[in-house]
């Protein structure tokens, strides 16, 4: 077989439906070109990379700062505490705290993120270099300008930015895409990120039913970060962010880590942390940690014509190969230690 290509054998997700199934992945310049039967495949687990939908890279650099406070306080522009903070950063240290975080989502088998940059057209430069050479996807949703060198806009909320509209269309005639938080605190922002007709919202922590009903039929995906939401203290309870009901009403979800200061960007503890306080099947958990690839135009499931991003974990490395379900094995128990090889085209 050429140089270029290679074969992966073991017991894999294919599909969207996640079937684990014994085969031979053929893999030619990094995209997959068949998966063939093998019933002699070895006891190793494929899985799909994963993409985290939402993050705040830049907040690397005020991680665990021992702040307290509401969301406005924290988070919101301009002078919320992180902002002031990425004011007074170097440019040194925020590139190399970024870079670090990606790493960190490269060990745990991620492949991709969607990031809110902040710092205009300098901060989507920076995030740009702190990826540079890494084998991973940063989909950059930049703002105060940047968003127009960058791959969409990343708005705080509807309430947050004059002149929405004029930047918004100015946004979308770049060709660019459009992604606003929404409903992190109550439910008055959403019909207005609505009405721009966005690419997706983020958070819908306390979105209504009938917002939730037109995300689906509008097929406007919805990113949940419940992690953050529990830290940052717009959710106390099982009902927000309402999951079971965005799954009741159609919607599309994707999982994301939000804010670097306050939340590792682990999407293994992200899944675990859903499913042990949202009760959710494992299977749709663990499609909403892969599914946010889909953005970025090459989503990462197992399948020919796809390109390869996957990983590959060793059971033997723990209990892992008592297992009766690898699904919700990989959901609640995985951690980066148990990755034995990592194949990332995006």
């Amino acid at each position: 077989m050429h140089s270029s290509s290679r074969i992966l054998s073991g017991y894999a997700l294919t599909g969207e439906d996640l079937a684990f199934l014994p085969v031979d992945i053929v893999i030619e310049h990094g995209t997959i070109t068949a998966i063939e039967d093998n019933s002699r495949a070895p006891h190793v687990w494929i899985c799909p990379a994963l993409f985290n939908a939402h993050t705040h890279l830049g907040d690397t650099i005020a991680m665990d700062c021992g702040a307290t406070g509401d969301l406005a306080a924290l988070v919101t522009p301009p002078d919320g505490l992180k902002h002031r903070l990425l004011r007074e950063a170097s440019s040194s240290d925020l590139v190399a705290g970024m870079r670090g975080s990606i790493r960190t989502m490269i060990a745990s088998g991620c492949a991709g993120c969607a990031d809110f940059r902040e710092g205009g057209t300098g901060g989507v430069a920076a995030l740009n270099e702190a990826n540079d050479g890494l084998p991973f996807r940063t989909l950059i949703f930049g703002r105060e300008g940047g968003e127009l060198v960058a791959d969409g806009y990343g708005i705080s909320s509807a309430r947050d930015v004059p002149d929405l509209e004029r930047t918004v269309a100015a946004a979308r005639r770049a060709g660019k895409m459009i992604g606003f938080h929404a409903g992190e605190r109550d439910s008055d922002d959403v019909d207005a990120a609505l009405s721009f007709d966005p690419d997706f919202i983020v958070h819908a922590t306390h979105a209504t039913k009938k917002q939730l009903r037109s995300c689906a039929d509008r097929e406007i995906p919805v990113v949940v970060c419940p992690r953050s939401n529990w830290i940052l203290g717009v959710t106390s309870s099982a009902r927000h962010p309402p999951l079971k009901m965005m799954g009741e009403c159609g919607c599309t979800m994707y999982l994301g880590t939000d804010n670097v200061m306050f939340v590792p960007p682990d999407l293994f503890s992200e899944m675990a942390f859903v499913s042990t306080v949202y009760k959710s099947d494992s299977a749709s958990i663990l499609r909403s940690a892969i599914g946010g690839s889909a953005l970025s135009g090459t989503p990462y499931y197992i399948r020919a014509g796809a390109r390869a991003n996957l990983f590959v974990i060793d059971p033997e490395k723990n209990s892992l190969n008592f297992s009766r379900d690898p699904v919700t094995s990989i959901v609640k128990r995985i951690s980066s230690h148990v990755i034995s090889n990592k194949v990332f085209n995006s």
